[in-house]
């Protein structure tokens, strides 16, 4: 017992002999410094569930001594991560009620200029995403954007990148509207027993919406002009086809050319796949093997006629035409997720059809039909895939929503009474929460209360509707910047940025939010919002201001992430139905950031002026 008591004694000079030389942080500083840029890294390198990596870094702060019990495990007792929880329920009842379908329906209309079609786009997904989660908005209105691009002529990308920024930035309207709002509030809030209303971002949040609009409009140059990645499976007249060679064939033994299966009408042979599931090369001297499988590209009906008059049937049981699907079964498309297992990998190299009980039919990469074999295809992240499924198939099941992302959706709500009743509980929600009548904790809880009384959505729909990986996430973020603050590296973060940019508060601001916007380009925007909280917080009372404007513009800028399609969970909805690029991101996404920042500081400060501390 005295030789561990010695050590923990001589270890315990070393780290204070040694403070100096690392910026005089003590070892729980180091430990947590350690920890976040450990997580950070494998939230971008590895395929990792972001809440097993949040809850790995909580368990590291706590074994290590770095946070006591209560202190690691304050995130899921905070009330910003439960308001979180309950407003999943109340969005659940909105969806299952069609309020969003309605407004869709009624709002869009037919503009006669590419101005007025994002101007009207824009705004409605902005409002709506000032209430209800941005993701679940944009999820709604991609396949409604597909088709209203197309009645009014326009590519897909050139709307698809605006809806997903007019999401983000109506997000930050309200404190409800992203999950960072909540964080900061939340925390301003146990630092001062102040609570911030529920619209203390609007003014700030419509000014940035308002540049953001004008400024796509501006710059529509620098949209990309891509096709639509779904639109390569829409003609039937042209297809790749993947046909088998029955082992009881004629044509067994034969070479290619004296098969006739070479020089094809309406078609041509691509590859050839012989039991080995290697390629062989295409030639006419190539022989016939039975279970060879041969890829045809070209017009459908007649590969279709060839492949009845030699023998051959479907590979794997894939179509070639949906008059060949089984009446129990359909095709879907859907694209492949950022972080999906899928990435890297062949479907024929896999369980994933049989996992998941569906059939790959076709891929497509950046609207291009894939010559290849389907089943050979090393799929990326936005691939599209034409699949084979069941009529039944729940797409939101673990297996399939880490993975794939489909553009069609089984749940078309009914628009009748339940539509209304919901409308009226969201508003009084707003309404109650807005007029100080109740905080907005509770007004939640009486919201979803109201949508299961009602019936606006039931139990089961209900807890679907619970995003468990985000709330653990958001708990994550909450406790790492309470670890930032109570180790100290908050304040010494705070003492650089005073030592570079001197005591204007406004240098000071500028330099924390434009860190902040480029941060959350890679990592996730409740994160970031937890981690800048302390150290924006400690800048503005070492200069003598009131913190509350410097944190009402970190709200807005830890949300402006517009240059990487990995900046917000919007951008990789997109990613795959626009057939984007990830330089297409960057190129217009750089300039919107700058211009959001400036917007963002210039608004701020003239809703919320500074106010010296007293």
């Amino acid at each position: 017992m005295n030789t561990n008591v010695y050590l923990c004694s001589k270890i315990n000079d070393i780290v204070d002999i040694m403070s100096p030389l690392f910026l005089g942080f003590g070892l729980d500083a180091w430990i947590t410094i350690v920890t976040v840029l450990g997580m950070f890294s494998i939230l971008l390198f590895t395929k990792l569930r972001s809440d097993l990596v949040f809850l790995g870094a909580i368990g590291v702060l706590f074994v290590t001594g770095v946070l006591d019990a209560k202190e690691a495990f304050s995130g899921f007792s905070s009330s910003s991560v439960i308001t979180v929880g309950v407003l999943f329920v109340v969005v659940a009842g909105l969806m299952h009620t069609g309020v969003l379908q309605w407004i869709v329906k009624h709002l869009l209309g037919t503009p006669d200029s590419y101005s007025k079609a994002v101007t009207r786009l824009m705004l409605p997904v902005a409002v709506l995403s000032s209430f209800l989660s941005n993701t679940t908005v944009v999820a709604l209105f991609v396949n409604i954007v597909k088709m209203w691009s197309k009645k009014l002529g326009v590519s897909p990308s050139k709307l698809l990148i605006p809806l997903s920024y007019a999401s983000g930035m109506g997000g930050v309207c309200t404190l409800i509207g992203t999950p960072p709002n909540l964080i900061i509030s939340g925390l301003y809030e146990e630092k001062t027993g102040v609570a911030m209303n529920i619209l203390t971002t609007t003014i700030p949040g419509l000014f940035c919406l308002a540049v953001g609009i004008l400024s796509i409009i501006a710059m529509r140059k620098l949209l990309p002009d891509r096709k639509a990645p779904e639109s390569a499976f829409e003609a039937t007249a042209e297809y790749t086809a993947e046909l088998l060679v029955p082992s009881d064939n004629p044509y067994i033994g034969q070479t290619l050319a004296e098969a006739g299966l070479f020089h094809v009408k309406g078609g041509s042979l691509i590859e050839i796949y012989h039991f080995d599931n290697a390629p062989s090369p295409v030639m006419e001297d190539e022989p016939i093997l039975g279970g060879d499988h041969l890829v045809y590209a070209g017009q459908i009906d007649e590969i279709i006629d060839m492949a009845s008059s030699h023998k051959l049937v479907s590979a794997d049981h894939h179509v070639f035409s949906m008059s060949e699907v089984d009446k129990t079964r359909k095709l879907r498309t859907a694209y492949v997720t950022f972080g999906s297992s899928l990435i890297g990998t062949t479907i024929g190299g896999s369980t994933f059809e049989k996992d998941v009980n569906l059939k790959l039919v076709a891929v497509a990469r950046r609207g291009q039909r894939i010559n290849q074999a389907p089943r050979q295809v090393v799929l990326e992240a936005g691939d599209t895939l034409l699949l084979l499924c069941p009529n039944t198939l729940n797409v939101n099941t673990a297996a399939l929503a880490s993975d794939l992302h489909f553009f069609d959706s089984d749940d078309v709500p009914n628009i009748g009474r339940g539509t209304l009743v919901s409308t009226v509980i969201m508003i009084a929600m707003v309404v109650l929460s807005a007029l100080g009548v109740i905080p907005l904790l509770q007004s939640a809880f009486l919201a979803a209360a109201a949508m299961l009384i009602f019936r606006c959505c039931n139990a089961e729909q209900a807890m679907k509707a619970v995003n468990w990986e985000i709330l653990m996430v958001f708990a994550g973020s909450a406790v790492l910047g309470l670890a930032i603050q109570k180790t100290g590296i908050a304040e010494w973060m705070a003492n650089g940025i005073l030592d570079v940019c001197g005591t204007n508060p406004l240098v000071v601001m500028t330099a924390v939010c434009f860190v902040g916007t480029f941060i959350t380009e890679f990592i996730s925007n409740t994160a970031a919002g937890a981690m800048f909280f302390p150290i924006m917080y400690e800048a503005a009372e070492k200069l003598g201001y009131d913190p509350f404007p410097f944190l009402v513009a970190l709200m807005v800028s830890v949300s402006s992430s517009f240059a990487t399609p990995i900046g917000s969970p919007t951008h990789m909805l997109v990613y795959g139905p626009g057939g984007y690029r990830f330089s297409d991101f960057m190129r217009i996404g750089l300039l919107m950031n700058i211009i959001i920042l400036a917007a963002n500081i210039f608004i701020v400060n003239i809703v919320f002026p500074l106010t010296p501390l007293h």
